[in-house]
C-alpha cells in the first residue's frame, strides 16, 4: 500500500461525511481524488461505484428510519434510471467522452456544493410530486450519465428536486440516497469484469466511507450543516475538473 493509498483514505474520510450528510455518496469527490491521484479510469469507475453503494446502503437506513424517503415518489425515478445506468456502463466506452463527461459532471458538482454550502437541512418549501412520466424521463437521463461516468446521480436529482418544488431539502436528500444506491448496483452490474481493476487499498477503503457515512448521515439526520468541508469540496473538483478537460 502507497502513501497515495493512506492519503486517499483520508481524502474519502472527509467526502464521505461530507456527502452523506445531504444523502449522497460521494462518487464525484471519489472521482476527483482518484483522478488528482492519476488512477486509471478501469479503477476509478468501480470504485467510485463501489465505495457509492456502501455509503448509499448507510444513508437509505439512516434516512429510512428519520422518515425522509418517500419511496413511491421515488420509483418512477429509478424505474428509467437503473437500466439506463446498467446499459450505459455496458456500452459506453469511449474514453475522450468519457473524460470529457467526467468534467463536466464534476464542475456540475463544485457548483453544486459551493452554492448549497450554507444551506440548512430542512426548510419550508411546499413539494408537489413529480408527474410519473416527467419523473421517469428525468431517471432516465440522469440514468445514462451515472453509468457512463461511474456517479450515483444524486448530485443532478437533488438539485431538481428542490428546484423543481419536488421535495423538501432534506426528503430530497433522502430520496438521493435511496437513488443513488439503486444506479450505483446497476452501473457496477453494466461493467465488464475485463474493465475492472481493483486497488490493493479498497478494503481500508470500503472502511473508512462507512465510518464516514455512520458520521455524515447523523449530521444529515440530525440538521447539522457541513458548508467548511463541502466548499474545500468544491474546489477540489473545480481542479479535478480541470485536470480532466486539459489532459
Amino acid at each position: 500500500m502507497t502513501e497515495i493509498d493512506l492519503l486517499l483514505t483520508v481524502v474519502f474520510l472527509l467526502i464521505a461525511i461530507a456527502y452523506a450528510s445531504v444523502g449522497h455518496a460521494g462518487a464525484s469527490g471519489y472521482i476527483a481524488a482518484m483522478s488528482l491521484a492519476g488512477f486509471a479510469p478501469a479503477t476509478i469507475r468501480p470504485t467510485a461505484l463501489a465505495l457509492n453503494i456502501l455509503v448509499a446502503s448507510i444513508g437509505v437506513w439512516r434516512f429510512h428510519r428519520a422518515g425522509l424517503i418517500d419511496w413511491k415518489q421515488l420509483a418512477p425515478f429509478v424505474f428509467t434510471s437503473a437500466p439506463a445506468a446498467f446499459l450505459a456502463a455496458k456500452y459506453l466506452h469511449s474514453p475522450a467522452l468519457i473524460k470529457y463527461v467526467l468534467a463536466g459532471v464534476l464542475l456540475f458538482a463544485a457548483i453544486q456544493l459551493w452554492r448549497t454550502a450554507q444551506s440548512a437541512l430542512h426548510d419550508d418549501t411546499v413539494a408537489r410530486a413529480a408527474h410519473p412520466a416527467i419523473a421517469a424521463l428525468a431517471g432516465g437521463a440522469i440514468g445514462i450519465v451515472s453509468g457512463l461516468t461511474g456517479t450515483g446521480g444524486a448530485i443532478f436529482l437533488t438539485p431538481l428536486l428542490l428546484f423543481a418544488h419536488w421535495a423538501r431539502t432534506r426528503s430530497a436528500s433522502g430520496m438521493s440516497a435511496g437513488f443513488v444506491l439503486v444506479n450505483s448496483v446497476a452501473g457496477l452490474a453494466g461493467l465488464q469484469a475485463a474493465q475492472i481493476v481493483w486497488s490493493p487499498a479498497m478494503p481500508l477503503w470500503l472502511a473508512t466511507v462507512a465510518v464516514g457515512a455512520a458520521i455524515g448521515t447523523r449530521f444529515g439526520t440530525s440538521k447539522l450543516p457541513v458548508p467548511l468541508l463541502k466548499r474545500i469540496l468544491a474546489v477540489v473538483l473545480v481542479i479535478a475538473a480541470g485536470k480532466l478537460a486539459l489532459t
